[in-house]
């Protein structure tokens, strides 16, 4: 036992490996995409040190100052420091990001796993909820929502989670009707196991690819999902930092007068939802099993041209 998990765990080890090298290699793109989400993750962890002032930290003098030594990247119309509070932003959308994407992979699951293993009337009576849910414009039941529940973080993780994660249980179901046929599920029912073991067992498990790819894609959608509410005024509550509610509070107001108050914070975002789709992208085309081996890969080896055949 203690020879064969060794083993199994050096297998895991090693498909890691591989799949990093074929990141690096195969994507570019791909790449750059997972250095944005990494600065994301590593800036929202160590805000409160990399951040050189408070979010908060008013100077008149710095009022609506331009980019200086002082203000790298300028003040706002209160005196603050727009690198500050920008820092202190990437926070605010990785924890939107974060936890919506998980919320919302948890409810995909599990919607989608039961729609898709018993079928018939289940899944009838499930997949037109689902239909009925889609047929809602997001932006309306998210804006409906937050009217009723306030602004706040948690409350926006908790909307954008079961939004996007009711949406995205077809991506799962469609998985798992595809699964269900396979003969070794066959073999585990013949045997006497039970539903559940066997959805957590054999079903679950081989779901995990789409869902990785369901979560990397969630991810800068839900970013872009905040900062629009945000801005709208539903979102996260001032004086918090947040991408989308700098471009409304005051950058729109004094855009004219103080451009760097509307570059920055739109260049912070267009640049990390554009990092996150990238690797998202880069990701899936990994792990598509229908493109192992084929064009997609990289080998290192010349491919041979096929002969022309005479006359």
């Amino acid at each position: 036992m203690g020879e064969s998990a060794t083993y199994s765990r050096a297998i895991k080890r090693h498909s890691r490996i591989d799949l990093f090298i074929r990141l690096v290699r195969e994507k570019p793109l791909g790449t750059v995409g997972a250095v944005i989400v990494l600065i994301l993750l590593q800036a929202g962890i160590f805000a409160d040190l990399l951040a050189p002032y408070g979010f908060n930290e008013i100077y008149v003098a710095d009022r609506l100052a331009p980019p200086s030594g002082t203000n790298i990247l300028g003040a706002d119309n209160l005196g603050r420091d727009l690198l500050s509070r920008i820092i202190f932003g990437a926070r605010i959308s990785m924890f939107v990001s974060l936890g919506a994407s998980f919320l919302s992979i948890v409810i995909s699951t599990l919607i989608g796993i039961i729609s898709g293993y018993l079928g018939g009337k289940t899944d009838l009576v499930i997949q037109r909820f689902v239909d009925a849910w889609m047929c809602f414009p997001p932006l309306f039941i998210i804006l409906t929502v937050m009217a009723i529940v306030g602004p706040g973080l948690l409350q926006v993780i908790v909307v954008l989670g079961v939004l996007y994660g009711i949406g995205g249980s077809r991506i799962v179901r469609g998985a798992v009707i595809s699964i269900k046929e396979n003969i070794y599920v066959d073999a585990a029912v013949s045997t006497g196991c039970s539903t559940g073991r066997l959805l957590i067992r054999h079903i679950l498990p081989n779901v995990m690819a789409p869902t990785i790819i369901l979560f990397t894609t969630r991810m800068g959608a839900a970013i872009i999902a905040e900062a629009s509410i945000s801005f709208l005024g539903f979102g996260i509550p001032p004086p918090t930092p947040s991408w989308g509610g700098m471009l409304s509070e005051s950058g729109r107001k004094y855009m004219l007068q103080a451009p760097w108050m509307a570059i920055w914070p739109g260049l912070a975002l267009s640049i990390v939802v554009y990092g996150i789709n990238m690797f998202g992208d880069a990701v899936r085309d990994l792990l598509d099993p229908r493109l192992r081996g084929g064009i997609g890969r990289y080998s290192g080896a010349k491919r041979k041209r096929p002969k022309r055949l005479s006359g």
